[in-house]
């Protein structure tokens, strides 16, 4: 490990705006912000950096978001917004497994070092998942710089939810922890899990959820929405499924939830496409199920779609059912409430701190398809509590905007700043 240099003394006034980060690199090698969510490997993560760094730029630091080129034909800089600009990094061939890509990350490093010194200096550095991490622990020693990680998910997590990853992440991911000047987490879980599974110190882990655009991302009119869709359009109950087909996510509990429903009316619309190896044998088990089930013409298959217009698929819904095995916080829950759309979810992760149980949704400790059937069914037979707890919904997510996300980070690294850099142990 390359040593850390020393830095200049420590100014009086931690957190100043005399201190306040103008340049930011954030690292996102395994995805694109400007990749469409619910396609490939792209999903929460992605709306996180593309939402908090666009909040940033507009709030004066100029970002520039380093990813791997992933297509050939992909121009090297592309400005999104004035202080947002995506930098396309060349690191190994364009198709490039997944499970490869820690082959790459040196030449990714290699690639980020060389354009940061070349364009402009930077005053921090902002990691996300343990790829960019891994990086991003290099670049710091190379340029002397706080580094800010955010994991987005965890090896021991997935690993206690059946989802095993190679012990080079887990191993990986306590090095970046052991260096970073700081770890954000999204909900207090996630922070617990930080310093319970990793050992991460306590006081280098700082809570900050993410938002949700209001603009795009608040109540309507059910059925406008779907006469919008074309769906549910004689009034039946419509169940909702948003994200990527993984195994993690649990596709064949809301599949199986539909059919212990005892409502031959309902329909479940699962809006998202495979991702990641188990994706495609995931989504052929899907289908396979719902045939299986005789639910053939009761599920509707739909793509995923540009991000803003998943509004109108919650608007419609009378549920969102979000049975995921692991979710270190759970926008898809998070934009379905701020629709007004009661959630009934797995109590994982992050879905505990955004649904209220009883009050803005139901949360599940049984991720069976008859105790989500049982949950969803008082929400359909009581038109008023699924009414009251939609509202409920609606007015807890107000309260999770990424302009305050931002704030919070812009603090954090004007902090960083001030202070003398974490060495490794």
């Amino acid at each position: 490990m390359v040593p850390r240099r020393s830095r200049r003394a420590i100014p009086p006034s931690p957190g100043s705006l005399d201190h306040a980060v103008r340049t930011l690199a954030v690292l996102s090698l395994h995805t694109s912000p400007l990749v469409q969510p619910g396609t490939g490997d792209s999903g929460g993560m992605n709306v996180y950096v593309r939402e908090l760094v666009s909040s940033l730029a507009q709030a004066g630091v100029s970002c520039t978001v380093f990813t791997r080129r992933w297509h050939g034909e992909l121009p090297d800089v592309v400005d999104v917004e004035p202080g947002f600009r995506v930098v396309h990094v060349d690191a190994g061939p364009v198709d490039i497994a997944k499970e490869r890509l820690p082959e790459v990350v040196d030449e990714f490093a290699d690639g980020v070092l060389e354009e940061l010194r070349s364009r402009r200096d930077v005053d921090a550095i902002h990691a996300n998942y343990w790829l960019s991490g891994v990086a991003g622990h290099r670049l710091k020693h190379e340029l002397d710089v706080p580094l800010v990680s955010t994991f987005h998910t965890l090896a021991r997590v997935k690993a206690e939810t059946g989802d095993p990853e190679p012990e080079r992440r887990v191993q990986a991911e306590h090095a970046v922890m052991d260096c970073s000047d700081a770890i954000t987490a999204s909900c207090v879980a996630e922070a617990k899990q930080l310093v319970e599974l990793y050992g991460a110190a306590p006081e280098r882990v700082q809570l900050v959820p993410p938002g949700v655009i209001h603009a795009f991302f608040s109540p309507g009119d059910r059925a406008g929405a779907r006469r919008a869709l074309g769906i549910g359009l004689d009034g039946s109950p419509l169940l909702l499924f948003v994200g990527r087909i993984q195994p993690l996510k649990g596709l064949d509990v809301a599949v199986g939830a539909l059919a212990a429903l005892e409502r031959p009316d309902a329909q479940l619309v699962v809006v998202g496409g495979p991702s990641g190896a188990d994706g495609p044998a995931e989504a052929a088990k899907a289908h396979a199920l719902a045939d299986e089930l005789g639910l053939t013409n009761r599920i509707h298959w739909v793509p995923p779609q540009p991000h803003h217009l998943l509004a109108t698929y919650y608007r419609a819904a009378d549920v969102c059912v979000v049975p995921s095995r692991s979710e270190s916080f759970g926008l898809v829950a998070l934009e379905a409430a701020a629709c007004g759309t009661p959630v009934v979810a797995a109590a994982v992760g992050g879905l505990r701190t955004l649904v209220e149980d009883g009050t803005t949704g139901f949360l599940l400790d049984e991720r069976s398809p008859d105790a989500f059937a049982a949950a969803i069914a008082r929400l359909l037979a009581d038109p008023r509590l699924a009414g009251a707890m939609g509202a409920a919904a609606a007015a807890r997510a107000r309260g999770y905007t990424w302009s305050t996300t931002a704030a919070r980070l812009r603090r954090l690294y004007a902090d960083l700043t001030s202070r003398q850099l974490i060495t490794c142990t």
